[in-house]
C-alpha cells in the first residue's frame, strides 16, 4: 500500500508541477525540474551519501529518512535562492535560463563528489538517480501525504489565474493579475511538490513533461479548471501502470522507474515536437 500511495501522489504531484511550468513559461517542454529544484536535491543527497565515506558525522546519516531529509534541504536552498532571483529578473526566460544554468553547476559538483568516492558509496547515489516508489516508508508517508494533498489543493484556486498567465504576462497584467505574486506562489508550489517526490524517490523524468501534454490533448481544452483535475488523474494512472510495468512478472528484479517514464514520454514528446503542437 505505501508504494501504491507514492506512485499516485508522484504522479499527481509531476504532473501538476509540469503543467504549472508550461503555464509560466508559455513553454510546451518545460518541466517540473527546470528551475534546478531536482538538481538541489540530487546535491543534499549526494552530500549525504558520497560525503558518508570521507566525513564520519555523515557515515552515521545513512537510512531512507536522511537521504529523504537531505534532499529537501538541497531543494528548499535552491528554493530560496531562485525565489530570490525572480523578485529582481522581470523577464521569465531569463528566469528560466538561469535555472537551468544553475541545475548545470550543481550537476557539475555532484559529478566531481561522484569521481572521488568509493564503488560502495557510488552505487547506492546511484541508485537513487535511478528512481524508486518502494523506498518510502509509512511514517514517511505521514508527513509527505498531507504536505502534497494540501499543495495539490492549492493549486485549484489559481486555475483563473493560470488561465490568464497561459494567455501571456501583458494580457494577465490587463486584468489586474501580481506578475510577481503569481510566480512566487507558482514557484513555491512547485518546489514544494517537486522537492518532496525527489528527494523521497528519486529524479523521476518525462512525467511532468508528457502528462500536461496528454491532459490537453484527452480533454481538448487549456481551462486550468479541467487541465488541473484531469492532469493529477492521468498522471497518477501513468505512474501505477509504469510501476506494474518496472515489477516485470517471473523475475527477482524491478526495472528502475526512470526507464519506464522515459520509454512512456519520449515518444508523446516526439509528437508534440514533429506536430508542433
Amino acid at each position: 500500500m505505501p508504494r501504491v500511495i507514492t506512485a499516485i501522489l508522484s504522479g499527481a504531484s509531476l504532473s501538476v508541477s509540469g503543467l504549472l511550468m508550461q503555464t509560466i513559461f508559455r513553454n510546451p517542454l518545460a518541466g517540473p525540474y527546470v528551475l534546478g529544484i531536482s538538481s538541489g536535491a540530487s546535491l543534499g543527497v549526494a552530500i549525504t551519501v558520497l560525503g558518508a565515506g570521507s566525513l564520519p558525522i555523515l557515515a552515521s546519516f545513512s537510512g531512507s529518512w536522511s537521504i529523504a531529509v537531505s534532499g529537501v534541504l538541497g531543494s528548499g536552498v535552491v528554493l530560496i535562492i531562485i525565489l530570490s532571483m525572480a523578485s529582481k529578473v522581470n523577464d521569465i526566460m531569463t528566469i528560466l535560463i538561469l535555472g537551468l544554468m544553475f541545475g548545470s553547476g550543481i550537476s557539475a559538483i555532484v559529478s566531481i563528489l561522484q569521481y572521488f568516492s568509493g564503488s560502495a558509496i557510488l552505487k547506492n547515489y546511484i541508485l537513487w538517480t535511478l528512481g524508486s516508489l518502494s523506498n518510502t516508508t509509512s511514517s514517511q508517508l505521514q508527513i509527505l501525504l498531507p504536505i502534497i494533498l494540501l499543495a495539490l489543493l492549492s493549486t485549484f484556486f489559481l486555475s483563473k489565474i493560470l488561465n490568464a498567465m497561459y494567455l501571456g504576462e501583458e494580457s494577465a497584467k490587463s486584468m489586474g493579475i501580481n506578475i510577481r505574486q503569481t510566480r512566487f506562489i507558482v514557484f513555491m508550489l512547485t518546489s514544494i511538490l517537486t522537492g518532496l517526490i525527489t528527494a523521497f524517490c528519486g529524479p523521476i523524468g518525462f512525467v511532468g513533461i508528457a502528462i500536461p501534454h496528454i491532459a490537453r490533448l484527452f480533454h481538448r481544452t487549456a481551462n486550468h479548471n479541467i487541465l488541473i483535475p484531469g492532469s493529477i488523474l492521468i498522471g497518477a494512472v501513468i505512474m501505477l501502470i509504469s510501476d506494474i510495468i518496472s515489477q516485470v512478472p517471473g523475475y527477482n528484479f524491478v526495472i528502475p522507474i526512470n526507464s519506464v517514464t522515459a520509454l512512456i514520454g519520449i515518444p508523446i514528446i516526439f509528437f508534440i515536437i514533429l506536430k508542433k503542437r
